[in-house]
């Protein structure tokens, strides 16, 4: 099978070729194809991934051969034939990023890419790229299957869906870990589990975990100490996971506790955006210069940057901040995600996973052709959500809030309009003016012209 991965020579991509090299199945990826619109930076994935592969097998003896690896700038090229399309662009790169987070706390807003304004002009830059990549995939290769992995993810597969329709599907690798910890905690392995998750991409709940038809999810927010030992105690506080009676997702700290959050970012000495900036310029320099040091230096970059993820939800109000825990710093778990669904449609090995899919009346009060994320049961007829338990009113109201915004983004990208933009950040809840969401259009223009001058 061929699989082509699009940001291919993004820092992460040796996660998926990691867990390539570990596939034995007799179906499996035999070639990837790396394309990315930076010739340099693919060079440099190249050699990590060569000296990946040859560790791999030097470790393992691992009798099948490795994927083949080529690289390409050209996009036609790379998607003709595929089977499967792995999307993790970042259109406008690092320094879309830190537009996204600077113009934001410029503002007095939360500077965060994925969440509040800074989504929103993540999306607006991203959409038509999305689109024109969905085009392509149809002419090309029209039997294959779009993983979209690329931010915002739900906004982005919703788009593409109006293209490609359930054949992109969205994955992300928070709501699978917010599940793992809650089982452990509980003493359980997942996959003994039903999971009751809801919502949208960074913005869902658990809201279940049940066992043999009983939700074990009360016993955890009733113990104190098991609570109080996985990351979303140490986020949101005990207290006030008891409250909602469910466990957020990750990024709901931003919804929750926004001042919090936007005085530790603002507080901060640079964005984590602008921190990647000068650490990934330097990886790639020194790979560039000693591509024998290539799979070392890029696995210390790995652990440093798996450490220091989402580090100021982590900062306690006396300064300090909890390290994170050692299975989360050694991190991946998309790339998990992403074989499993490979697996499941290529070789009809049925498994379930939380999901971006179309919602089909899955989250009752959204429309049907909304881009949720929930479980669902994936073989090789695709994927189909579960049932899952209504949303609570304040919770389906955030993600009515926020979802009628990623419409109004894929509207405002395809129709080229200002007007539509602008209606998109004023609407968001985290955006608290209209005249500040004008402000917040104007910066972008200013800042990106090449992304934005479009807008009419």
């Amino acid at each position: 099978m061929k699989l082509v991965i699009l940001g291919g020579g993004g820092f992460r991509v040796p996660l998926v070729h990691g867990a390539l090299l570990r596939d034995t199945a007799d179906r499996r990826v035999t070639e990837v194809v790396l394309h990315d619109t930076d010739g340099a930076r693919l060079d440099v994935m190249r050699r990590v991934l060569a000296a990946q592969a040859s560790l791999t097998v030097r470790d393992s003896g691992a009798a099948t051969a490795p994927p083949t690896v080529t690289a390409t700038t050209d996009l036609d090229t790379a998607l003709e034939g595929a089977d499967f399309i792995f999307s993790a662009m970042r259109v406008g790169g690092l320094e879309g990023r830190t537009a996204d987070e600077r113009i934001a706390l410029d503002l007095g807003l939360l500077g965060q890419e994925t969440t509040g304004p800074g989504g929103v002009g993540y999306g607006l830059r991203t959409v038509p790229v999305a689109l024109d990549v969905a085009e392509r995939v149809r002419r090309l290769s029209p039997d294959a299957w779009v993983i979209n992995f690329t931010n915002p993810a739900g906004l982005v597969t919703q788009a593409m869906q109006s293209v490609l329709g359930e054949r992109a599907v969205g994955i992300c690798d928070s709501p699978l870990g917010l599940a793992k910890r809650a089982a452990g905690a509980l003493g359980h392995d997942l996959d003994d589990l039903e999971i009751d998750y809801a919502g949208l991409n960074h913005l869902g709940w658990l809201t279940g975990l049940r066992h043999d038809g009983r939700d074990l999810l009360p016993d955890l927010l009733a113990d104190d100490v098991a609570l109080g030992a996985i990351e979303e105690g140490q986020l949101f506080g005990t207290e006030w996971l008891r409250t909602l009676g469910a466990l957020p997702n990750e990024y709901l700290f931003y919804y929750y506790f926004t001042r919090d959050a936007i005085a530790q970012i603002a507080g901060a000495p640079q964005t984590r955006g602008e921190y990647l900036v000068g650490q990934q310029a330097d990886f790639y320099a020194r790979v560039a210069a000693e591509p024998e040091q290539a799979w070392q230096r890029w696995d210390s970059v790995r652990r440093d940057r798996n450490a220091t993820y989402m580090q100021e939800t982590r900062e306690s109000d006396d300064g300090h901040t909890q390290e994170r825990a050692e299975a989360d710093v050694e991190g991946g778990g998309y790339e998990g995600v992403a074989l499993a669904l490979m697996a499941a449609l290529a070789l009809d090995e049925p498994a379930r996973l939380i999901l971006n899919v179309r919602n089909g009346g899955a989250v009752v009060g959204l429309p049907d052709d909304a881009v949720v994320e929930v479980p669902c049961r994936v073989d090789a007829a695709g994927p189909v959500p579960v049932t899952v338990s209504p949303l609570p009113g304040h919770a389906l109201g955030l993600v009515q809030q926020v979802k009628a915004v990623d419409e109004l983004v894929i509207r405002a990208a395809l129709e080229q309009s200002r007007s539509l933009a602008v209606q998109a950040f004023a609407l968001h809840p985290l955006v608290d003016s209209v005249t500040v969401a004008r402000d917040l259009l104007t910066a972008y223009v200013r800042r990106l012209p090449e992304h934005y001058d479009n807008l009419r």
